[in-house]
């Protein structure tokens, strides 16, 4: 089986009474889209990702740091948004036998539930749900109500498993039976099974349910410190942020000599508890002999992010005489964004100086300290 997802995140939003579209509204430092993005990306069966948006909300997916999706403009409904994602996948030959089919504002589920439903998705549409344990009360008049059997009736959630073909038909021929979601469509087929789905898995309808996912996340908050520096002399190029510095002195270093880019990447590996720069590129080793920090910060990235950690904000000074700081620090923030794979906002870039006093007031030298906030999923 290969799968294909499809990621609903075009509807307006209007109970959820925000400025900032429900999909872009951050909780953690990411996005609740992003948030699914992050764990559907370590499911290796899950092979393109189709994520459906509306047309005004277009702005907000810059922010979204990642290139492991497509994205479509959806429809006025969830199941035109549905119809024209299954289109999409198979104008595009994208191969796949199943689909998986999830709710933006579902951003809590655990990669235990997406193995449950993959491994029963053989021969089945498979379902997510949870029982119901509140009293059940039908309103039948304004005297009276129904007491209703709690046992008889159940929530469903998303992700939700069909085989693409199925699914694409079903779509294409019967439209009016669409309600609240997919299953509606499938239930004469007979081949529906359900699995346990999660309580955490709640869906985000307004400002309260976010309140609580923030209590209902579980995310590890970090902090790490890094400092570098280094000697000003001649005949070597300055490096700062990533950032060509144009200078009659450059850095003395093993590497490149970048103190910007190697205070981030010793914060990132003191808050992950990962040791520190020295020990992961030795200054002894000749394959980093004038490496670009850029090749290092991206790599120590790859492997905080395979152990689940993700950057939450960054704030940095740069300690120097020589050069004045503010005309690069938009360039720098830029660099830095894309290296640690972050928005331009979770970034701070402060110039300092040292009043002319020691070794960098002298302009014989240039430091620069990071402190770096991580959040971690735990799941």
């Amino acid at each position: 089986m290969s799968f294909c997802l499809i990621l609903l995140a075009a509807g307006d939003s209007k109970r959820f009474n925000s400025k900032i579209p429900k999909p872009f509204t951050k909780v953690g430092g990411k996005a609740l889209l992003e948030h699914s993005l992050i764990k559907f990306n370590k499911v290796k069966k899950i092979k393109k990702i189709v994520v459906v948006i509306n047309k005004k909300h277009s702005r907000f997916l810059k922010e979204i740091k990642s290139n492991t999706f497509l994205k479509i403009i959806g429809g006025k409904t969830r199941q035109e948004s549905t119809y024209k994602a299954l289109r999409y996948i198979k104008k595009n030959r994208i191969k796949c036998t199943n689909v998986l089919i999830h709710d933006s504002a579902r951003p809590n589920f655990s990669l235990k539930l997406i193995k449950r439903i993959i491994n029963a998705s053989r021969k089945n549409t498979v379902i997510p749900k949870i029982p119901i344990h509140d009293a059940l009360k039908e309103s039948v008049s304004k005297e009276f109500l129904l007491n209703l059997p709690r046992e008889n009736f159940f929530s469903t959630q998303t992700p939700q498993s069909f085989n693409f073909r199925e699914i694409l038909a079903l779509h294409s021929r019967n439209k009016s039976l669409y309600k609240d979601d997919d299953l509606s469509l499938v239930q004469s087929l007979k081949k529906v099974k359900f699995v346990d789905g999660e309580k955490n898995n709640f869906k985000i309808t307004n400002q309260q349910d976010l309140l609580m996912l923030k209590n209902y996340m579980n995310l590890k908050t970090r902090t790490g410190i890094g400092f570098d520096v280094h000697r000003l002399v001649p005949k070597r190029k300055l490096y700062l942020g990533g950032l060509r510095i144009k200078s009659k002195l450059g850095t003395l270093g093993h590497s490149d000599g970048d103190p910007v880019l190697h205070s981030i990447t010793d914060a990132i590996l003191g808050a992950c508890k990962m040791g520190d720069i020295g020990q992961m590129f030795s200054d002894k080793s000749k394959k980093f002999k004038n490496i670009r920090s850029t090749i290092l910060l991206k790599k120590v990235m790859d492997q905080v992010k395979s152990k689940g950690y993700y950057i939450n904000n960054l704030d940095i000074n740069i300690i120097t005489q020589t050069p004045k700081i503010k005309k690069y620090k938009n360039k720098m923030i830029d660099n830095i964004s894309k290296l640690c794979d972050i928005s331009k906002d979770q970034i701070n870039i402060k110039g300092k100086t040292t009043e002319k006093l020691g070794v960098i007031g002298k302009e014989k030298a240039v430091a620069c300290e990071a402190i770096i906030s991580v959040i971690k999923y735990d799941q």
